[in-house]
């Protein structure tokens, strides 16, 4: 008798791959929406295949269907929302004003792009299952840190310390990651304007050390950025 062979890594979805009906769409949409919505409200430890099935009112076997199993829908989640997210970043420049207006409108931006409901959900899927984790979300997480050097470049243009524009970039990414997290780990919304105020504060401080000694700006972002 043939022994059978124990099948490895996640089960391939039924949906056939040019399916493209509109009502197929929909319902695949409808799933992952409400995929999202479980992270964001109940956690990632709560968002189990059958659970995700009762709150989007379809059967497990739909969710197999399109996406072979629950790890194949955190994937879809995880990578359609920072393909959106790397969409979004990549349309945002920094405007003409002062320096306090320019850095001020970039942290806003970048702020209403990862606070997203998509943006926390995938962000707390990505650490739960950092040990499970694929070359691809890593090229993710690596494409957003580049958009955000690239804005940190944008940022500094023809200003002093232009070799720290990556430096500027990743102080960015840091922040909001960290603000993201700040707010996964209570049910009551965070207001972090505050934080958004003082990395503002850091950044402008850099940009103009005339205004509060070029020592102390540089100390400053070095030991957040750290």
């Amino acid at each position: 008798m043939t022994p059978r062979t124990r099948r490895v890594g996640p089960i391939p979805p039924t949906r056939p791959a040019s399916g493209a009906q509109e009502r197929g769409e929909r319902t695949r949409a409808l799933i992952m929406d409400e995929t999202v919505r479980c992270v964001v409200e109940e956690g990632f430890a709560a968002a189990s295949g059958q659970h995700i099935a009762e709150r989007a009112g379809v059967t497990w076997g739909v969710i197999q269907y399109h996406f072979g199993d629950r790890n194949g829908l955190l994937t879809a989640v995880v990578e359609a929302s920072f393909a959106e997210l790397r969409q979004r970043m990549a349309a945002v420049g920094v405007p003409a004003g002062s320096t306090r207006e320019q850095v001020s409108a970039l942290v806003e931006a970048a702020w209403a792009m990862f606070c997203t409901p998509s943006s926390r959900a995938s962000l707390e899927i990505a650490v739960a299952t950092r040990s499970q984790r694929d070359a691809q979300t890593s090229a993710h997480f690596a494409l957003i840190a580049a958009e955000l050097a690239r804005l940190g470049e944008d940022l500094i243009a023809e200003r002093q310390h232009r070799g720290d524009a990556r430096a500027v970039g990743h102080l960015l990414w840091a922040t909001l990651r960290g603000l993201v997290f700040g707010q996964l780990a209570t049910r009551e919304p965070l207001d972090t304007s505050r934080e958004r105020a003082a990395l503002v504060d850091l950044l402008v401080a850099h940009l103009e050390p005339a205004a509060t000694g070029t020592a102390r700006a540089d100390a400053q972002l070095k030991g957040a950025a750290s």
